[in-house]
């Protein structure tokens, strides 16, 4: 259940937003048949509760050398959690790790990271996360083709 009360016009707002972050107020209020201030005044309750989190520009990772892109699952060592901080603080530093999950079933953490090549991608597992206190086992798998990837997030589910 979403913390903010939305209706079909936040909906609205939200999809157009989702499609094209960088509407001008006057472009979203025509797309969601608002006057500019009506429509400047919900767009900033749905960022100051959080609904709207940030505004990003999306980069191509391969027209910015970022041709190899690999899904790798970690397994930390299971005696307490002393090396979780650290393992923590070192995702946070590292710039090749784009998102990290932690999961159930046979890891502790799913990375999704980018790299320029294969001998980046050595280094980085070598020089960096194998080298990492408390990292037991690291396995990768890497994305042969993309099918899809959006960071659009489904709201049909928010229809009142």
């Amino acid at each position: 259940m979403p913390t903010a009360p939305l209706d079909k016009t936040d909906i609205k707002m939200l999809a157009a937003l989702q499609a094209n972050g960088r509407l001008t107020n006057v472009e979203l209020a025509e797309k969601v048949a608002l006057s500019p201030s009506p429509c400047l005044r919900r767009l900033k309750q749905l960022e100051d509760s959080g609904v709207i989190r940030q505004y990003v520009a999306l980069l191509d990772p391969a027209k910015i050398g970022l041709g190899l892109q690999a899904f790798v699952r970690v397994t930390l060592e299971k005696r307490g959690n002393a090396h979780l901080q650290g393992f923590m603080e070192a995702v946070q530093r590292w710039p090749e790790v784009v998102n990290c999950y932690a999961m159930t079933g046979e890891m502790d953490y799913l990375l999704q990271v980018y790299f320029e090549d294969l001998e980046h991608f050595s280094r980085f597992v070598m020089d960096d996360l194998l080298q990492q206190p408390g990292v037991e086992d690291v396995k990768s798998s890497f994305v042969l083709k993309e099918f899809k990837q959006t960071t659009s997030l489904p709201i049909s589910h928010l229809n009142p």
